[in-house]
């Protein structure tokens, strides 16, 4: 059942709240449920099939029944904020709720959408974080943005492994993802790496899943021609052309003797399906390469891009401008090649951040700004871990006419806002820019049996925030915020506030449910919001679950 409560600075016989000198009223009123004076509906209850309308408002009638007075002043005073390791005013890492690597990046429908490997905790003998050994990877990560600054969390892709869609998978790495119309649909392909054994495949109608597994066995494997003999088959990555002809790119390692020239890269093109072969695999002879396919298209010209091995010699840098573990750049009028040796681009993380690793990374463009996202170790230096758990980050990059993008520097700050956020559109709670201490789960059935689609903000604590950036209220502003959100007994508050988390406050939404049903807070606010502003919303309290809000 869903229960819609709203919040009026005059109190009707209704179940309402009411707001005086810092203190929210919540009380029962037995006349006419959902109307006040002036005939302006205050509550309304969902009515499940076969049940009347009068016994859904008498059912909500016995929901608030008690008298809750709630001191917002003193709930607030001297709260101390969960610490944001990326930092308030930072845009790097995108996310830190979640670990996320190896990122690739698709645009569709006006959105980016970034899938990544979904690094997690191992754990030793002691329940000690052990080092990343990567073996129990199993599922993908997806996030979105309209602004490049705003993100929402889609969850988990469940892909490999007995909870996976693709059973006959051990291992989920380093993620592609492509669309294309298909019998006049869009359809979805994500591409991973299981382990360094292979490349598989599985698709949906939406970009968040859910996903399923239609190929049954892996894309590439070691049994077919030209493939066996790379070192790692893994590390796809997928462009779609202009004329709607798909090609794939894979492969790495390095053998012995053979760190110049390590010829472990290959190319294909992919068959109208978008999970079949054309022909047999092309060899791409990229110099000192690692691992890390890449590709992207400029004006008409082709450009592979990798991470260099980490075994470059003085003669490698002399030739070609790189060091161990760079992002380098080949071109080739063709899409399957010959490629020839362009620049080197990005610097390995631990050039930057004194934490290095491997260089992963992914180049696209959205609203006619070129980027690069990649990954780096600083989140989890900041939190004091080092153990290989890896975060990505964006940021923008200039292209010359003839492809050249010169050295990019990996920064804090990210990338400028693309565009604002509308509030009044009603906006999934699992969307913010920068948090601290929350987490997010599935919200719906769906999303908890295939880990992604609708997520919801979990894990509250007092203290804990989410920072919205560049919300855009309009000359007009907003009166009133309406959230949804499911709580127990307990009571809290979320603090609504603009400019920092103890900034300008608008208003408070008070916290309390029974932990059953949904409930829909509509919420007067003290003080309207115009303008473009930063959003924070600061919890207080603890074992309640936040879905969505708006507002009016």
């Amino acid at each position: 059942m869903k229960k819609r409560i709203a919040v009026h600075p005059v109190v009707g016989r209704t179940i309402c709240c009411t707001a005086l000198a810092g203190t929210m009223l919540l009380a029962g009123c037995g006349e006419q449920a959902g109307q006040v004076p002036g005939g302006e509906a205050v509550m309304e209850t969902a009515v499940s099939e076969g049940q009347t309308a009068e016994n859904a408002a008498e059912v909500s009638d016995n929901n608030v029944e008690e008298e809750i007075e709630m001191n917002y002043e003193e709930m607030f005073q001297g709260l101390e904020l969960t610490k944001s390791f990326k930092g308030i005013q930072n845009n790097n890492p995108i996310i830190e709720q979640h670990y996320g690597a190896d990122p690739f990046a698709m645009v569709y429908d006006d959105t980016v959408y970034f899938y990544m490997t979904a690094d997690a905790y191992e754990y030793n003998a002691a329940k000690e974080i052990k080092e990343n050994s990567y073996s129990k990877i199993a599922s993908i990560y997806v996030v979105s943005t309209k602004d490049m600054i705003n993100f929402t969390d889609h969850g988990e892709i469940k892909v490999a492994g007995r909870d996976g869609v693709a059973t006959w998978a051990k291992n989920s790495w380093a993620p592609a993802a492509a669309w294309k119309m298909i019998d006049g649909k869009p359809k979805f392909f994500l591409y991973f790496a299981d382990n360094g054994g292979g490349i598989g495949v599985v698709c949906a109608d939406s970009p968040v899943g859910p996903f399923r597994d239609e190929l049954g066995k892996g894309l590439i494997r070691r049994d077919m021609e030209n493939c066996g003999n790379v070192e790692w088959l893994f590390d796809p990555a997928v462009l779609v052309d202009d004329d709607g002809k798909a090609y794939i790119y894979f492969g790495g390692g390095v053998p012995q003797g053979k760190a110049a020239h390590p010829m472990t890269g290959r190319c294909a093109q992919l068959g109208d399906d978008m999970m079949s072969l054309v022909d047999v695999p092309q060899t791409i002879d990229a110099p000192y390469l690692f691992e890390d396919s890449g590709i992207h298209k400029y004006n008409d010209t082709y450009y592979y891009t990798y991470c260099s091995n980490f075994s470059v010699d003085e003669e490698g840098t002399k030739e070609y401008g790189m060091e161990n573990g760079e992002i380098c750049v080949m071109e080739s009028k063709s899409p399957l090649g010959p490629f020839t040796f362009k620049e080197r681009i990005l610097r390995n993380p631990g050039y930057y951040w004194q934490v290095g690793g491997n260089n992963h990374h992914a180049i696209f463009q959205f609203k006619d700004q070129w980027y690069i996202t990649y990954h780096t170790r600083m989140l989890e230096k900041e939190q004091g871990i080092l153990h290989g758990y890896r975060s990505t980050s964006i940021d923008e990059i200039t292209i010359a006419e003839d492809g050249t993008i010169g050295d990019v520097p990996m920064t804090k700050d990210g990338r400028s806002q693309v565009g604002y956020l509308d509030p009044y559109q009603t906006i999934n709670a699992a969307t913010f820019a920068v948090m601290g201490g929350v987490n997010t789960a599935p919200a719906d059935e769906v999303s908890k049996e295939c880990g992604c689609g609708n997520m919801l903000l979990t894990e509250i604590n007092s203290g804990d925030f989410v920072k919205l950036q560049g919300v855009d209220f309009g000359s007009t502003g907003a009166k009133k915020v309406i959230a949804t959100i499911k709580a127990n007994e307990q009571e809290g508050a979320i603090r609504v506030s603009t400019k920092a988390a103890d900034g300008d406050v608008a208003g408070y939404i008070p916290v309390k449910g029974d932990g059953n049903e949904t409930t829909v807070i509509e919420v007067e606010l003290d003080n309207a919001i115009s303008g473009v502003q930063d959003l924070y919303f600061t919890f207080y309290g603890e074992g309640y679950e936040v879905l969505d809000w708006r507002f009016e």
